[in-house]
């Protein structure tokens, strides 16, 4: 990364108070590496004492703060930070860290090449310390293969949340997507290869978090019927379309 490049970092949070504390790593880590940067942490409605001690926290670390009452979901806030963001390269990435903020910077220099560039823990390369349970592991490869086939995508991680943009590429994506749930990543990567963007993945380093939350079968349910809502869609051609705000 030179000097004049930029990097907006977005961490979408739902009720986990316990894991507000890795702000301070991943802002320790950034300011280490001397980027120039800016963190932008998008609170998803969560409960009152998850505000409190973020703004707490914005006091001795500096951080964005976008937070709402509403829970609408990790692809709402995501891309709330998305179009917020003032980096020439924005990445977001999980509270839980379970792909390292190491990671990074492998990411920035293949982004200067590719306008998405998305982790993955299912390609040569990759290291799964901590491994999910069959089931979750069953489920995410049945969501995958439906990914797959449904949008006609090669990509063998859609889930994986730690993914990086070119700033232009990030939010014409961004702003064209309208599934608020877990069925967001399916969605970007359709519309990045609508638009012809490149999209790399590079293997990462994951551990599986316990507290995940992702609720079995409903989300899993949830993201299905998504995938059909996205289909069509792009049958429909709004993805194509050229506006500033994208309404389903």
């Amino acid at each position: 990364m030179t000097k004049k490049d930029s990097i907006s970092v977005i961490i979408p949070v739902f009720n986990e108070l316990e894991r507000l504390d890795n702000l301070r790593l991943i802002h320790k880590f950034l300011d280490r590496k001397k980027y120039d940067y800016e963190l932008i942490v998008v609170d998803d409605g969560g409960k009152r004492e998850n505000l409190k001690y973020l703004k707490k926290l914005k006091k001795e670390i500096s951080f964005e703060l976008i937070s709402y009452r509403q829970n609408k979901g990790k692809g709402y806030a995501v891309k709330q930070g998305v179009l917020k963001a003032k980096g020439d390269y924005i990445l977001f990435t999980d509270i839980d860290l379970s792909v390292p903020i190491k990671e990074i910077s492998k990411f920035i220099k293949i982004a200067k090449l590719s306008p998405v560039v998305i982790g993955s823990r299912n390609i040569k390369g990759s290291k799964v310390l901590v491994s999910q349970s069959k089931t979750r592991e069953f489920m995410g490869q049945i969501f995958t293969n439906l990914s797959q086939f449904v949008l006609d995508l090669r990509v063998s991680d859609f889930t994986c949340g730690f993914k990086c943009f070119q700033k232009d590429a990030g939010k014409e994506i961004f702003k064209r997507s309208v599934i608020n749930r877990w069925g967001f990543d399916s969605e970007i990567l359709l519309i990045a290869k609508r638009l012809n963007y490149k999209i790399t993945e590079l293997p990462v380093e994951w551990s599986h978090n316990k507290q995940t939350k992702v609720s079995f079968p409903k989300d899993i349910i949830r993201s299905f019927a998504e995938l059909m809502r996205i289909k069509n869609n792009d049958l429909r051609g709004h993805y194509l379309k050229a506006h500033d705000k994208f309404t389903s």
